[in-house]
């Protein structure tokens, strides 16, 4: 069996290959069970590291 980098992290063959297709999957066909559900609350609280980075504030 082949390993393969991904930032700089060893995955198998079958692992990559499905990396390298998740573009190609449709949104109906992503798994979101394992993600906890967010409140309205913890969403006006969250600020994208890009404006974190540049004190930056989210319109609102």
């Amino acid at each position: 069996m082949n390993n393969f980098i991904i930032n700089s992290v060893k995955v198998s063959e079958e692992q990559y290959n499905r990396i390298k297709n998740i573009r190609q999957l449709p949104d109906e066909e992503i798994d979101f069970s394992d993600i906890p559900p967010i409140s309205k609350e913890e969403l006006k609280k969250f600020k994208p590291a890009r404006l974190r980075e540049k004190n930056l504030n989210v319109a609102s």
